[in-house]
């Protein structure tokens, strides 16, 4: 997405009233004081960090030693060439020329400072799928590194709309299932897991769908 629209985002975490339903996704998303504690991760892609890295800057402004988390299970799912990862494993991101021109943030310290590479292994590996890594993401959010109940994902808009697909039961019909999130939205959800038999089984709730910015 275009810096722009990442700082039309960070303009409405910064002016948007406290009065609707979606009052407590945005303090959570800005970590609001006394909201409660959420984590941020990431694609690998470069684009996905810039987006995240602008349009939440106030919050990492606030925040110093907060981390955005890169995982490689959010890596976009389409075999075109802007969908692959060039930044080596655990190498910190490089600013490109526009990001370096723009007076937003300062993006090279915030990746240097701010981006958490521990879990980078470099591109799409060739035994993996765009199945596999949203089944594998299912599993990271359940596991005991992550502690919060809030996780904010940074990702791309053909992921997300797989993960839809895949994760709301079939007889639902919701524009999350055929149309992409625009750049820059917010949606939020509840993400359930249950044991059965043949292994974890998860499912978003689809009563807990939610536009919080941009939408579909």
């Amino acid at each position: 997405m275009g810096l722009s629209q990442a700082d039309e985002l960070a303009s409405f975490f910064k002016d948007k009233p406290l009065n609707g339903p979606e009052a407590q996704h945005i303090q959570i998303l800005r970590a609001d004081p006394g909201a409660p504690p959420s984590k941020i991760v990431c694609s690998p892609l470069r684009r996905a960090v810039a987006t995240i890295a602008a349009g939440f800057r106030d919050r990492f402004n606030r925040r110093p030693d907060e981390k955005i988390l890169v995982v490689n299970h959010l890596q976009e799912i389409s075999r075109n060439p802007d969908t692959l990862c060039i930044t080596p494993p655990h190498a910190q991101i490089q600013s490109s020329w526009v990001e370096k021109s723009s007076n937003m943030c300062d993006f090279q310290i915030l990746y240097d400072s701010q981006v958490d590479m521990s879990l980078h292994v470099g591109d799409k590996a060739l035994n993996t799928n765009g199945l596999k890594r949203m089944t594998d993401f299912c599993e990271f959010l359940f596991s005991p590194s992550v502690k919060e109940d809030f996780v904010i994902a940074g990702g791309h808009s053909i992921w997300f709309r797989a993960f839809f697909q895949m994760f709301l039961p079939y007889s639902v019909h919701h524009a999350s299932k055929s149309k992409k999130i625009v750049n820059g939205g917010v949606v939020v959800f509840d993400l359930m897991k249950a044991e059965t038999k043949r292994g974890p089984k998860y499912m978003i709730d689809p009563k807990t769908i939610s536009v919080v910015y941009g939408g579909f």
